[in-house]
């Protein structure tokens, strides 16, 4: 959602009083995608891909359905490859962009910022010729009273545009706002507690200690003393030989990163990430709970939890930009993911055979499980 409309929600569009805000305020910080966390810690799109959880199973879920082939097919199960639609979900989105690597990019900002915009451009008999990506910070949607959207796109010479629904590829998440926006907290955790760490190691893996003088001390001289002990003997110096005089002596705190299980949390924070983007913790290489078994079935898991909405809603979003509503009954769109399949192949293969055994299904229903046309 564009700047102008964030704004106009907080103002309070075509109310009689406004809310002034300061760029300093809470509320503006959502304007510039900045989500202040419980732990102090502002979360963006930006900030969250440096969490390693975070970017695997942004990766893993956008690449999963970029790789997987979209085709269109006729309403007797052979491709399509005479339609305009074919080329676009199967081969390239535009001369310099591939349709795996536009799924790739809706998804992406989908996950990142809760949609994903690409404009739909078409021939002079209004069939579509192109698919191109849209910044989803450029684009906000409308809705008119019986809740059809259109999309505001502000242009680069500072003008607008409104596009229709059906010349707009939109891939939304879970009710158009991103993971991130939803656990922010646990993201800002896990930045705060990477910063923690690395400011723990760049001291020497060492916990801070006290130096005891015999005689009480002004303030600016226990400053100096500290930033002068600091410069000395933290950091890089950490370990160096250490010479004090006027009685002053050094007590280490004995304090250890274990004792705050300190690894625990940055375990639990994966898990919280995964649960956030609906993936299976064995996927983002959590594997303190995981065996041979379970790590296969969370890749069964994956498939039927985490990428069958996203399959439906590219699904759809085709359907809806590249297929007429004439045509829909002769013509859909439809991806394959057997390759997702093949660790479950032999029990798919035994049960299809059962039920050919038994009467239950035709060879041509077999074939059309298996996503292959018909036979005569």
């Amino acid at each position: 959602m564009g700047i102008m409309s964030s704004l106009a929600r907080i103002v309070g569009r075509g109310a009689s009083e406004t809310k002034s805000i300061r760029l300093t305020d809470p509320e503006a910080f959502p304007l510039f995608g900045v989500l202040p966390s419980a732990s102090g810690v502002s979360v963006t799109a930006a900030s969250a891909m440096r969490v390693p959880a975070v970017r695997r199973a942004v990766s893993l879920i956008a690449e999963s359905v970029a790789t997987l082939p979209f085709k269109a097919y006729t309403e007797g199960k052979e491709p399509a490859k005479d339609h305009p639609a074919y080329g676009l979900v199967h081969d390239w989105a535009n001369d310099w962009t591939s349709a795996e690597e536009l799924r790739e990019q809706l998804t992406s900002d989908a996950l990142l910022t809760g949609n994903g915009f690409a404009q739909v451009s078409r021939n002079g008999e209004g069939k579509p010729v192109e698919l191109h990506r849209m910044d989803p910070g450029a684009v906000s949607i409308e809705y008119d009273d019986y809740g059809e959207p259109s999309y505001r796109v502000q242009l680069t010479n500072g003008g607008n545009a409104v596009l229709a629904h059906h010349d707009v590829l939109h891939i939304q998440g879970l009710r158009g706002v991103s993971p991130i926006v939803l656990a922010r907290d646990a993201i800002g955790l896990a930045l705060a507690a990477e910063a923690h760490l690395a400011g723990f190691f760049k001291n020497g893996g060492r916990p801070s200690g006290v130096i005891l003088h015999p005689n009480k001390l002004e303030a600016d001289t226990m400053k100096k003393l500290a930033a002068s002990w600091f410069q000395s003997h933290g950091g890089e110096q950490s370990g160096s030989t250490a010479i004090l005089d006027e009685g002053m002596t050094f007590k280490e705190i004995a304090v250890k990163l274990a004792d705050a299980e300190f690894s625990e949390v940055r375990r639990e924070q994966v898990r919280e990430i995964a649960r956030a983007f609906n993936v299976p913790p064995a996927l983002l290489y959590e594997l303190s709970r995981g065996t041979w078994s379970n790590f296969e079935q969370s890749h069964r898991d994956f498939l039927t939890g985490t990428l069958r909405p996203w399959i439906a809603r590219w699904q759809a979003a085709y359907t809806r930009v590249l297929l007429a509503p004439e045509e829909r009954s002769a013509f859909y769109i439809e991806a394959t993911p057997d390759d997702l399949l093949s660790v479950e192949f032999a029990a798919r293969a035994t049960a299809y055979s059962q039920y050919r055994a038994m009467g239950a299904m035709t060879a041509n229903e077999v074939r059309a499980g298996l996503n292959l046309p018909a036979i005569e």
